[in-house]
């Protein structure tokens, strides 16, 4: 700023400094204010375009070189298929590099690249079979390898690894990376762990990033003491190694263990604060989710993303906290988050599952470019608060945008049906996403299929298609017959079916109580009071204990839980004395009105 003249050199200079900085929008900027442009001006200045992935800046800065007659250079013509690249554009990308006079081994990857990014794995495999010998290198393989990881076929790219290790290139660390991200996509993990044993015998298990991998690929098992093993054994440790051994704690339920692992941190990142506030929301710890994220906003150097306010609202969507989640949506809406399509979606479900209706359609309306999660979370919060007929109108709407309904729009049309008893219009919702959709039925759409027709007092019916669908509702079979007894009402009781479908949940899962309290209330309705008492004594010798009722309100923004026969006894004989001196006020007053 301070030069009396500036030549090319020095704005060159400067544009690639703030590029290798990572500061596209100052690159971008800078460039604005130079004067002509040469190539390498241009270079930087599509590397900036690229990495804000911005086509529309992109396809200024290809309109400006073609006016200056700079098309032709090689740097610029890879550059150009680069940025196309980067911002998934594969039909201008092969238009740009059709029209290169000289490539190399960077323009073929970067075409590559392009095919990879747009989920046009057909066209990228053609490409990569037509490259010529000497531009296929490393690169190139673990691109192509990358695009069947990421696409979810998981099986081609072990084929590919295979062909790789036949034509005589050795893997290396990103291969590694790329490999065990994808067998995290299969059954089981016996293929991972043959991954890792090729890991340990190339040498690559001292790079930090390889290891990082198999922590989350034996957290995604969980097979938690593989994970620590690994973690343990790192001679190097990164900020993502402590993430990914945090995030397997709060994956399996070990909260307190991911606290304290993330409490002796050498270093966080917005990441680590992320996922151990997800971490306390997924296991009903909202209350430590919300101290998190305000400790989280306290902090100098880390600043929440749209990421942390989702997870942040699923913890205030969890405990019904209205409150603490408009709190919340301010601190999105002030730090500029809350347009974000992430933040908007969860804000949606916060409102809806807070009772908030309103509030819910208020942020939809608010949301220009929706996608199928926007408009399946508006149509649920309609159908979980019985707003039936609003939930219908959304699925129409829906439909008139052409957006695809898909198995979670189904459970949110059956939900409404079954909270309203809209029999008929289940039936049909049903029969549509079978026949029309060619949607397999999942064992909650069956669940909200059950409930409709055991609270409407077709039982047989509902038994029969509990029959139908029993292979593909093995594993929850005793959820099914919860829902179905539990829907079932006493004016429309049979208490043969009843029994037998309370038998079928205790034997099925002799541990749990909740097939045995349901199967002795359903005796005792029907005076059978010594069978109920069996039930009873069974589920002693079991060792089974019915789960105390509980409730809860919010006071001072702190949650006070009421369980079902408990007592606080430090606050019991207050609370006893402000009773009794309710009750002898409201004596005296009746006294006094007579």
């Amino acid at each position: 700023d301070a030069m009396p003249r500036r030549d090319a050199v020095a704005w060159n200079a400067m544009l690639t400094a703030y590029a290798r900085a990572g500061q596209p929008r100052a690159t971008l900027a800078l460039f604005a204010g130079m004067g002509t442009p040469d190539a390498f001006s241009l270079t930087a200045a599509l590397s900036a375009a690229a990495s804000l992935r911005c086509p529309h800046a992109g396809a200024q800065l290809h309109a400006r070189l073609l006016r200056l007659g700079l098309r032709a250079p090689l740097p610029v013509g890879n550059a150009l298929v680069a940025m196309y690249a980067r911002c998934a554009r594969a039909d201008d990308a092969a238009r740009a590099f059709r029209e290169m006079r000289d490539r190399n081994a960077l323009s073929w990857c970067s075409l590559l690249h392009a095919y990879v990014a747009s989920g046009r794995m057909a066209l990228a495999r053609e490409l990569f079979d037509e490259m010529p010998a000497g531009s296929i290198s490393s690169v190139a393989w673990n691109t192509l390898l990358t695009g069947y990881s990421r696409s979810g076929n998981a099986e081609q790219c072990l084929l590919l690894f295979n062909e790789m290790r036949v034509s005589g290139l050795s893997c290396d660390d990103a291969t590694l990376c790329i490999l065990i991200d994808a067998c995290m996509e299969l059954r089981y993990p016996s293929t991972g762990v043959a991954v890792h044993k090729i890991v340990v015998q190339s040498g690559w298990n001292a790079i930090p990033e390889v290891n990082n991998s198999l922590i989350s690929f034996y957290s995604k098992f969980s097979l938690l003491d593989h994970a620590v093993k690994i973690f343990e054994s790192m001679v190097s440790r990164t900020v993502v190694s402590w993430n990914s051994l945090i995030d397997a704690y709060t994956r399996l339920g070990h909260i307190e263990q991911a606290a304290a692992l993330f409490q002796s941190a050498p270093e966080t990142n917005a990441i680590s604060w992320t996922s151990m506030i997800g971490g306390f929301a997924r296991n009903g710890c909202a209350d430590d989710a919300l101290a998190l994220f305000v400790k989280m906003l306290a902090h100098e150097h880390i600043c929440p993303d749209d990421f942390t306010f989702g997870a942040v609202l699923h913890a205030c969507a969890t405990a019904a906290s209205l409150a603490s989640g408009r709190m919340i949506h301010a601190c999105a809406f002030q730090s500029g988050f809350a347009s974000y399509l992430y933040v908007a979606n969860s804000l949606m479900d916060m409102y809806a599952k807070c009772g908030d209706v309103e509030g819910a359609g208020n942020v939809f309306q608010a949301v220009l470019q929706k996608d199928s999660v926007s408009w399946n979370t508006m149509l649920f919060g309609f159908a979980i608060n019985g707003w039936a007929k609003e939930a219908f109108a959304v699925y129409e709407r829906m439909l008139s945008h052409d957006v695809c309904p898909n198995e979670v729009t189904f459970t949110g049309l059956l939900t409404a049906c079954s909270h309203s008893g809209l029999l008929e219009q289940g039936r049909t919702f049903f029969e549509s996403m079978v026949s029309v959709h060619g949607l397999k039925p999942t064992p909650e759409h069956l669940a909200c299929v059950l409930d409709m027709y055991a609270r409407s007092g077709n039982i047989a019916k509902a038994i029969e298609m509990l029959d139908q669908y029993s292979e593909s509702i093995h594993t929850h079979s005793s959820d099914m017959h919860e829902s179905l007894l539990s829907a079932y009402s006493s004016v429309h009781l049979d208490a043969r079916i009843g029994r037998k479908v309370g038998c079928s949940m205790v034997s099925t899962e002799p541990v749990r109580d909740t097939g045995y309290v349901m199967l002795s209330n359903l005796l005792c309705t029907t005076g059978q009071w010594k069978e109920a008492e069996g039930v009873r004594r069974a589920m002693t010798e079991h060792g089974v204990k019915k789960s105390p009722g509980c409730s809860w309100i919010h006071v001072k923004g702190a949650a006070k839980v009421f369980v079902s026969g408990g007592q606080e006894l430090y606050l019991s004989d207050g609370i006893c004395d402000i009773i009794q001196l309710l009750d002898g006020e409201m004596r005296n007053s009746m006294c006094s009105g007579a």
